[in-house]
């Protein structure tokens, strides 16, 4: 595949993981969401480094456009998803942190010790929860 439909592909798996995860955080228990988060993939793919750059950039572009405006926990379950399709184990994290007088929410995806989605704000977080902790 080339690179212009590389991308097209990564960018349209983003966008329905998006939807399907933003339904998921309004609709399903949180429960459920998080038992869900915190099974295996049923394959392991060890070797599967340019694809979590691929799913990250995919992730993070759509769900900065004006029309989806996606929050982290979704970003954070949608590239859970598509991580998790391909085979790669990696952990779901939550934290909180506070925000002056009120409390601060975020969800990000760690593979290995690097965190890939939602990573850039994770140091200020405290890390209350992680979900399918395996090894990558």
């Amino acid at each position: 595949m080339n690179l212009k439909a590389t991308r097209r592909s990564y960018l349209r798996e983003a966008t329905a993981m998006l939807v399907i995860a933003r339904l998921a955080v309004r609709f399903v228990p949180a429960t459920h969401l998080f038992a869900w988060a915190d099974q295996q993939p049923r394959r392991m793919n060890r070797f599967a480094g340019e694809e979590a750059v691929w799913i990250s950039w995919a992730v993070e572009t759509i769900a900065a456009k004006p029309w989806m405006m996606c929050q982290s926990l979704p970003r954070a379950l949608a590239a859970h998803i598509m991580l998790r399709r391909r085979g790669i184990a990696c952990r779901l994290c939550l934290g909180v942190a506070t925000d002056g007088e009120a409390l601060a929410a975020h969800a990000w995806i760690e593979l290995g010790r690097d965190a890939i989605v939602g990573g850039g704000d994770a140091p200020r977080f405290i890390r209350l929860a992680e979900f399918g902790g395996g090894a990558a």
